[in-house]
């Protein structure tokens, strides 16, 4: 049986088959992940990629060509990136509701963790002990080791030839030079801009020009001067043999022919319609609107709905995923006063050593925010005002994309999203070192350049992570303990 024969009965078979088994089969491909998807975005791509893509020795969800669509979507969407992309493969493969199913898989352990910290960080003093600030940045500094081994192996399957390889190195350096709202979804825009414009533009004209200099280098002077017809039967052969590549074989269609059909055949039968899409895309605009207008007409807006609000815009202008996430919420409970810098920095290197989305954090912060009155009603309005703007335009999207992934521009579009989005990627393993190493005199957290044996810590997590399969959660355990191991030593 051909790949493409395999995923459309798949896809009939998931699309036959009733609610209850769907449930049960995404339960049992997918309960793990919310206990064990350690390393933050870049490294839960990798995760979803084996497990979905490559199967793990069993039935693959999505080919290839989808999962790098819809990564490139994810990255283009507002909010957490890597919970769209679980999302989106289960909406997929079984439906809304057992993609509802594994969202919450995904997010809660995570979620709950984070809700256990703030609980507990209530009743820690100022200053902390100094193991446990060597703990916290060898954490960190594992952590950078993760995601640039990440950001590597994304980068290997985003670069398909010499423009997405400048498209990698531009986002990397670009989002190295400046950080602001606007700029990392206009660094996104200008990668696809650019692939668009060399798919339909310019490489025919780069290809045209290097034809003629062949033709004139191969073909002697005198006969290119005074015949022209070969050229013309050059051009019409290349034609007839295009075409006969192309045509439909005996044997059932060409490998071109399947490789078009492999992405279309896993996507209809789950899908939203597309009425229900621009409804839900619509309803969700109205919603924002309607919440900034009264956080504008209202001069004394309750702490709740201020939480809401600025979870509530945070996950909507978020582009990038995690590694964005952190310096805007950071200006959004840090600067009036909800949460104080301390337990900011130590939430930011805690929850690196926590599983699942970094979007967590807000869950955390929001139970800080709130902790005076309801911890537990903070940490819920963490949660909610987080995730609902990307999944509400992920499943809006999605319904549109099953007519939009046909058309050429579009996919040439993706191409260079998907390269410029793996280069902020390595934007993250900067500013993650930039804040990773944190001292008693300094809660705000510095460079982990100030002690070498930080980069000992990141380098010594990539290799063993990456060269001899070291699980990543336990290089970042094993990163914690190089921590305490340099105070026991030299620390103190």
């Amino acid at each position: 049986m051909s790949l493409s024969a395999m995923f459309s009965a798949g896809s009939r078979a998931g699309a036959e088959t009733k609610l209850f088994p769907r449930l049960r089969d995404v339960f049992l491909r997918t309960w793990d992940l919310g206990f064990t998807s350690f390393g933050g975005p870049p490294v839960h791509f990798q995760i979803l990629h084996r497990r979905f893509v490559d199967g793990m020795g069993k039935t693959p969800w999505i080919d290839e060509q989808t999962y790098q669509e819809l990564f490139a979507i994810c990255q283009a969407l507002p909010g957490p990136a890597s919970t769209k992309m679980a999302f989106s493969i289960a909406h997929i493969h079984a439906g809304f509701l057992p993609a509802l199913v594994v969202f919450f898989i995904w997010s809660l352990p995570g979620a709950l963790g984070m809700f256990g910290l703030a609980l507990g960080i209530q009743r820690v003093g100022e200053i902390l002990p100094d193991p446990v600030y060597a703990l916290l940045s060898g954490l960190n500094a594992a952590t950078v080791g993760i995601i640039a081994l990440a950001a590597v192996q994304l980068a290997k399957k985003a670069i398909t030839d010499r423009l997405t390889r400048a498209l990698v190195v531009f986002g990397g350096c670009a989002g190295l030079c400046y950080n602001a709202l606007w700029y990392f979804p206009v660094l996104i825009l200008i990668g696809g801009a650019a692939t668009l414009a060399w798919d339909c533009w310019m490489k025919t004209k780069v290809q045209g020009i290097k034809e003629k200099m062949k033709r004139r280098k191969s073909e002697p002077r005198e006969v290119e001067e005074n015949i022209s017809v070969p050229v013309d039967l050059a051009d019409s052969a290349s034609t007839t043999q295009r075409r006969q590549t192309s045509a439909p074989s005996t044997h059932g269609g060409s490998q071109e022919e399947e490789q078009n059909i492999l992405p279309a055949v896993t996507m209809p039968k789950h899908g939203v319609p597309v009425k229900w899409g621009i409804l839900i895309i619509v309803g969700f605009f109205v919603s924002f609107i309607t919440l900034m207008v009264i956080r504008g007409v209202l001069k004394d807006v309750p702490l709740p709905l201020a939480l809401f609000n600025n979870m509530y815009l945070a996950g909507t202008v978020i582009f990038g995923g995690g590694p964005v996430v952190i310096p805007l919420l950071r200006e959004y409970v840090v600067e009036p006063g909800w949460v104080s810098p301390r337990d900011f920095l130590l939430g930011l290197a805690l929850i690196q050593a926590f599983p699942g989305p970094n979007f967590n954090f807000a869950v955390y912060l929001g139970g800080l925010t709130l902790s005076k009155s309801s911890t537990t009603l903070g940490a819920v309005i963490g949660f909610l005002g987080i995730f609902f703007p990307g999944i509400a335009l992920s499943v809006g999207f999605q319904s549109l994309w099953s007519v939009l992934r046909k058309r050429r521009t579009v996919v040439s579009v993706l191409r260079g999203i998907h390269a410029a989005a793996v280069g902020l990627v390595f934007t993250a393993v900067y500013r993650l070192w930039e804040i990773g190493y944190l001292t008693a005199a300094e809660s705000s957290g510095i460079s982990l350049a100030k002690e070498p044996w930080w980069l000992v810590v990141a380098a010594t997590t990539y290799t063993v992570v990456e060269w001899y399969g070291v699980a990543p959660a336990a290089a970042i355990l094993g990163g914690g303990v190089a921590g305490l191991g340099w105070w026991g030593t030299v620390g103190r």
